[in-house]
């Protein structure tokens, strides 16, 4: 193992698929979307009225109700998967100061937002509470996961959209690496699944319409594919420097190796038609690990299932790797897109991947679009090596973000 990885030693989830390690895991590879219709009066005649719920969290450890009333819930869905994956790497206790929270998140507090703008036109000026400021805030996770800790230490908002889970577990990494802090908790949060936000993604043209199937609505890197379909949740992975982490006794899921972060400088909302940024963050980040192509056992890819972006990203995989490029699967395929937690649940898909040795396949998947000329894992589960992984997460405003992942 390179000096410079780093050790995931906890894992926390808020997700549609489960929120524990196992109920994902085994989620995941069992590749069946969960992805339903929305019942909602509010998504009465919506053109779009399909999601992926988060299954539903338990309150916070130490948190009373009137405390949980004054959190949004992409607040409580990290608050909650945060301090599962510090529990689950054993509460490591180190100074105060050199604990870090690093959070990634797209939009912040939407649903108090809309909620409060409602109340605005219904009620009046004095209808909107004092508080919506302080809980849709974007910085308000990483806020209340340092304040229920105690950390003292970095604790950072990373925004790059579809890209800020990984991110965020990239900047991390280079904070230990540096020697700044000791421990990181880091991840990514989400919760969008609002009328507003679901009809300014429809009109984009960027959501799967398949309102009367909602199951076979998100499928990566497959012919038929017609967009993406809207997730929530939260994903936490605890950070330590394999060194610390053996002195303490501490289980280790696996390995970051490498990060790499790039922009493509080209679209709000389109990648580059080249995927050039997407290609030079692939290229970076093996670099950064000091891991070569042909050393990568398998892709844990973006794959929102739009139309573009899934081919964007198979042509940049297929540049990056040649014609003997590793088996790829895509996490959304069950859990729809999480946004500013799709990098860190797929970061973590990627290291239970190597731990049980096998690649899920992408859910939905049955005939790849013509012209993608990759080995997409779809059916059913495929043995793997232990070889590294590497785990794709590509934004909204071209960010782009890649991590190095091994067992």
């Amino acid at each position: 193992m390179a000096a410079s990885a780093i050790a995931v030693t906890g894992i926390g989830l808020v997700t549609p698929a489960g929120n524990s390690a196992d109920t994902f895991w085994e989620a995941i590879v069992a590749g069946k979307s969960k992805a339903s219709l929305l019942d909602g009066e509010e998504f009465a005649g919506h053109p779009v009225r399909l999601a992926c719920r988060a299954v539903e969290p338990a309150v916070p450890s130490g948190t009373s109700a009137k405390e949980l009333r004054r959190l949004d819930p992409f607040s409580h869905f990290a608050l909650v998967a945060a301090l599962d994956a510090f529990r689950d790497a054993g509460s490591p206790q180190t100074d105060t100061v050199r604990t870090a929270v690093v959070v990634g998140n797209a939009v912040g507090g939407r649903l108090t937002s809309d909620q409060q703008s409602r109340l605005f036109h219904t009620a009046g000026p004095q209808g909107v509470s004092p508080l919506m400021p302080l809980m849709t805030m974007p910085n308000a996770a990483a806020a209340m996961i340092s304040m229920k800790l105690g950390t003292m230490g970095p604790a950072l908002t990373v925004a790059t959209t579809c890209a800020s889970g990984a991110d965020a577990i990239g900047h991390g990494m280079a904070m230990l690496r540096a020697g700044v802090v000791d421990v990181v908790i880091a991840g990514g949060c989400e919760a969008t699944i609002t009328p507003v936000t679901l009809a300014a993604f429809a009109n984009l043209g960027a959501l799967s319409g398949r309102n009367d199937n909602p199951g076979s609505a998100s499928r990566p890197f497959d012919a038929g594919r017609d967009g993406f379909v809207m997730g929530e949740g939260a994903a936490f992975v605890v950070l330590e420097r394999p060194a610390d982490a053996q002195a303490r006794g501490a289980k280790s899921y696996g390995h970051v190796l490498g990060y790499a972060s790039t922009a493509d400088a080209h679209h709000l909302a389109m990648p580059h038609p080249t995927g050039r940024g997407a290609q030079h963050a692939m290229r970076a980040a093996l670099a950064n690990a000091g891991v070569a192509t042909d050393e990568i056992g398998h892709v844990n890819a973006h794959g929102t299932s739009t139309r573009l972006n899934d081919r964007i990203e198979a042509d940049a995989i297929s540049a990056v790797f040649g014609q003997d490029a590793p088996p790829v699967t895509a996490t959304k395929g069950v859990t729809g897109h999480l946004l500013g937690a799709a990098g860190a649940a797929e970061a973590i898909a990627t290291l239970l991947a190597l731990r049980a040795g096998c690649v899920p396949p992408v859910a939905n998947h049955t005939l790849t679009e013509q012209g993608i000329e990759l080995d997409i894992v779809h059916t059913e589960p495929r043995n793997i090596s232990s070889a590294p992984a590497l785990s794709n997460s590509f934004g909204f405003g071209g960010h782009n973000a890649c991590l190095v992942m091994a067992s």
